[in-house]
């Protein structure tokens, strides 16, 4: 049974010339024949910026790169047709497409509207003044390049529950509108940091409007007939109400694909909190391991005094390893942006072996770490910053080493030594394992007892890290060492 692998198939700062869905069909097959069963591509959607757009300022969900809005056809990306043929090109090499949804907000309206607004505590939301004034908001949202071709649904005031810009009088701040659907109050079922955590952006989607509902699962479907989609990425899963989520992936498994991969975006580290959402969407979907993600970049920058047989403390993997996805870093993640965790590149192999080579969890890597990443930003101190990632060498290596080596049983080797770990995956009657040693400081090495069935075997290391061999006794046993600071995965050379 092949091991699935997850790309994400841009970062941030991927150069706006349109060419990345040209990239992802050229790259397919190699994709494919490295271990890559999943890519997870940007928000394919017209943003309020356009063609300079990351895809979450989403403007027209029903704009592929079709029609002359917000100042170009194009997206950031590509056009329909590239994006198209992308798809079909990784379907046709086995490779599923996992679409972005960006359902939280919408940004860019065509028109203004006159509403009844209440300013909200920006710093505690459930503090929401009695007083409500007229203004005028930009919530009207027309399109009227595309003229109502494939959807004729124009969004109001009565689709949006907040905005933090109003006009006459001219106000920034957190406002909530009021209307028929609201009640007064913020969605529930929402994270609670700034007491709810409905409000995130632009202007915010009130899903508690059935029409709202109704558009969106529409726009699942829709979607699902452009492309052929292997499953779904969920953008801001923390500001959009558990029970819509819970409805509409219920809604995509009955009416498009009913093993879909969904992967929520809810950006928290602490275990319980993801459980507890996990339970409000009937476990329909998984979540991205936000816990590994620090624990890795902790580590990183911690060389040979972080424990690394603590790396899994309170991480999601842990505990609900069927509900992980597990990741080394992301768009947000990296330098200059918003959730800026960079894991350092001489620890992102390690991060890597541990995501890819255990049974736990569904690992997916990041493009910036596949092909490497330059760019030029503001960072929080005002000043211009240059960017290099380097493309991690042995990652095409990894990523292969588990489709033809992580199989079988785990056994983990964690001993009384904090500064070395491992594993051994015993493979199957048809597939083989492998022995994985890890070490953040020193040379070291790990003394492993394999069993008579691979005495007087001979391994090598795949990642060819060392040029050595090692040869197991007639009962199995053998020492695997691993250079310092690095990882080593020990495979039958025979």
């Amino acid at each position: 049974m092949t091991n699935r692998t997850l790309i994400q198939f841009f970062h941030w700062y991927t150069p706006a010339d349109g060419s990345l869905w040209s990239q992802a069909r050229r790259e397919a097959q190699r994709l494919a024949d490295m271990g890559v069963t999943d890519v997870w591509l940007p928000p394919a959607c017209k943003g309020a910026s356009g063609g300079h757009s990351v895809g979450y300022d989403a403007y027209d969900l029903f704009d592929l790169g079709e029609f002359d809005q917000k100042g170009s056809v194009a997206t950031k990306y590509g056009t329909r047709d590239e994006l198209i043929a992308a798809a079909k090109a990784l379907a046709d090499c086995g490779v599923g497409t996992i679409v972005d949804v960006v359902f939280n907000h919408k940004m860019g309206a065509d028109e203004r509207e006159q509403v009844t607004v209440r300013r909200a505590n920006a710093d505690d939301r459930t503090e929401i003044e009695d007083h409500a004034f007229e203004a005028h908001a930009w919530t009207k949202f027309t399109f009227p390049a595309r003229a109502g071709q494939y959807s004729r649904f124009i969004w109001d005031a009565q689709c949006f529950g907040g905005v933090d810009h109003v006009e006459d009088p001219d106000a920034e701040g957190v406002f909530k509108i009021e209307n028929e659907h609201d009640l007064g109050t913020w969605s529930e079922e929402v994270d609670d940091e700034l007491g709810n955590f409905d409000y995130l952006m632009g202007a915010d989607i009130e899903f508690r409007n059935p029409a709202v509902q109704e558009e969106l699962k529409y726009w699942g479907r829709w979607i699902a007939e452009q492309l052929p989609v292997a499953g779904f990425r969920l953008d801001a899963a923390k500001h959009i109400p558990a029970w819509f989520f819970r409805d509409w992936v219920g809604h995509m498994r009955d009416a498009v694909k009913n093993d879909a991969l969904v992967v929520a975006e809810y950006w928290h580290p602490d275990e319980d909190v993801l459980k507890s959402y996990l339970e409000k969407v009937d476990h329909q979907l998984m979540l991205f391991d936000v816990a590994l993600q620090h624990s890795f970049h902790h580590a990183s920058r911690s060389d040979s005094n972080f424990d690394l047989r603590t790396i899994f403390d309170g991480t999601l993997v842990a505990a609900m390893p069927d509900h992980a996805v597990t990741i080394v870093g992301n768009h947000d993640t990296q330098p200059l942006q918003a959730l800026e965790t960079p894991v350092e590149p001489w620890f992102k192999p390690i991060a890597y072996a541990l995501i890819l080579l255990r049974e736990q969890g569904l690992p997916c890597i990041f493009h910036a770490d596949l092909y490497g990443a330059d760019y030029r930003d503001t960072g929080d101190d005002g000043n211009e910053h240059d960017v290099n990632l380097p493309a991690i060498g042995c990652l095409p290596a990894l990523v292969e080493a588990r489709k033809r080596f992580a199989h079988g049983p785990q056994t983990d080797l964690m001993d009384e030594d904090p500064g070395c770990i491992g594993l051994v995956r015993h493979g199957t009657a048809e597939q083989p394992g492998c022995v994985v040693v890890i070490s953040n400081g020193g040379d070291n090495g790990k003394s492993v007892v394999l069993g008579p069935d691979l005495g007087s075997r001979t391994f090598r290391d795949w990642l060819m890290h060392r040029d050595d061999m090692v040869k197991t006794d007639e009962a199995g046993c053998a020492h695997f060492p691993v250079n310092g600071g690095s990882v080593s995965i020990w495979v039958l050379a025979d």
